[in-house]
Formats: C-alpha cells, structure tokens, sequence
C-alpha cells in the first residue's frame, strides 16, 4: 500500500477535528473533535512508521511506541476534561464555551440592540 493512502485519509481526519475545534460550542463535542485529530496524528506516525522500517535495516518501531504514548495522552486528557466539563456543568448549568467565557471573564451576556435601545429612550424620556 502507498504512503499517500494513510496520509490523504489522516490529512482528511485532521481537517475534520480541526473545524469541529473552531465551529463547535458543546465542549464534550470539543473534546471529541480534540480526540479525532490525535488518532489522525497516530495513523500519521504508524504509516510513516511502517513506510521508513521497508527502507532501513535495524527497525526501532519508534512511530509505534509513539503511538501508544500518545494514546496513553488522550486517555488521561479525556479523563481529566471529562472530569472538568462535568464539574463545570453541574456548577453552571451549561457547557456552551461562549457562555462559559462569558461568565469567566465577569462580563454579563449581552443583551440584543434594540431592547439597549428601547431603555436608552425610556431613559431620556
């Protein structure tokens, strides 16, 4: 098998969890999308892996025991950002980024322009 295969479909996977990162609000959906894009960096290092031991003598399988250190990564980054989405949800009641922002930098949610309008001349009035 070609090494363009593996790197198409993980180049195809990265892009994926990349926008699910930046278009999603959800953070379990952030973090799935997180999770996503480190499986397409581990078909990335087991298809380089496999494609650079044809070529050498001595094979170390170093994509391989990276793989596994980074599959050890994620499971702990899962645990731990579950663990934190929950808490955050049980303290908030939301686990909306935008609002959860919000509420971290002490700002109030901003209201829509035309009820800031309608008080500003009741205001004048």
């Amino acid at each position: 098998m070609h090494l363009a295969y593996p790197a198409v479909l993980s180049a195809l996977l990265f892009c994926t969890g990349l926008y699910g990162v930046l278009a999603r609000r959800n953070a379990i959906l952030v973090l799935m999308s997180v999770e996503l894009m480190l499986n397409a960096v581990n078909l990335n290092l087991v298809a380089f892996d496999v494609w650079l031991s044809r070529t050498a003598e001595e094979t170390l399988h170093s994509g391989q025991a990276l793989t596994l250190f980074t599959i050890a990564i994620a499971a702990a980054e899962i645990g731990i950002g579950l663990a934190i989405v929950l808490a955050v949800y049980r303290n908030r009641g939301t686990a909306d980024i935008d609002r959860l922002r919000d509420t971290a930098e002490g700002h109030e949610p901003e209201e829509p322009e035309a009820t800031a309008a309608g008080e500003k001349a009741e205001a004048t009035a």
